[in-house]
């Protein structure tokens, strides 16, 4: 395990008991004394202060753009990310079967170790620390927070796509379940009613399969959109 005392430096916050910042960088794999409560916690806070930070920095966006905009600051990817940053995984506490397997690497322990983090933060000090801590590892994200436009999801431009176009919505499918209870894969079918093109996503989660072949679609769309305008202009060259 690293230096804990550089963690906090990074964190920017030192502890008054150790026992729990030893607790939020324990995973349920290596003893009874794990982050999943203090996941929770920090999760909670965690929204909170961002809602809060992009409701005061974006005060033209909507419901709709606020909601997709901290979304995408507070998804797994995203606090895997920062989690790097940290160095995190050299910190966990895992359990032999974890270590094997990389579990220091996986972004959905280093996501809910950064959650955890936040839950002890709170418990240690109090709300305004925590939210100290958070602003400061957003610090970058948030002075450059995306254009709402550009937060649309896969699903949802498809969906608009389609529509402008008066065409049918799109039909998603689950093929096949593969791995084990907790490193399930789902295999995902999009198709198109008026059309036979489909497109396959795979993750870790069905909703992230869907979204991984929706995108795909989106792609195929505009390569044959891209097609069939070539074909006008070379139709017109003749």
């Amino acid at each position: 395990m690293g230096d804990l005392s550089t963690l906090q430096r990074q964190l920017g916050y030192q502890f008054k008991e150790a026992a729990r910042l030893q607790e939020a960088l324990t995973h349920r794999s290596a003893g009874v004394d794990h982050n999943e409560r203090l996941e929770f916690l920090g999760d909670a806070i965690l929204n909170f202060v961002i809602a809060h930070e992009i409701f005061h920095r974006r005060p033209q966006d909507s419901e709709g753009s606020l909601s997709r905009l901290r979304a995408s600051l507070v998804n797994r990817a995203t606090l895997a990310a920062i989690a790097r940053d940290l160095d995190l995984g050299a910190y966990l506490r895992l359990g032999g079967g974890e270590l094997k397997s990389g579990g220091h690497r996986r972004d959905s322990i280093l996501a809910d170790t950064l959650e955890a983090l936040f839950g002890a933060v709170y418990l240690d000090s109090d709300f305004t620390r925590a939210a100290e801590v958070i602003v400061g590892l957003y610090a970058q994200r948030l002075e450059s927070l995306p254009a709402a436009g550009g937060l649309k999801d896969p699903k949802t431009r498809l969906q608009e796509v389609l529509q402008s176009k008066r065409r049918p919505l799109p039909a998603y499918q689950v093929l096949a379940v593969s791995g084990r209870a907790h490193h399930q894969r789902f295999h995902v079918e999009c198709r198109l009613e008026d059309s036979p093109l489909t497109t396959l996503g795979e993750a870790g989660s069905r909703r992230q399969a869907e979204q991984q072949a929706a995108q795909a679609m989106l792609v195929q769309l505009d390569a044959d959109r891209y097609g069939e305008q070539r074909g006008e202009q070379w139709g017109g060259e003749q």
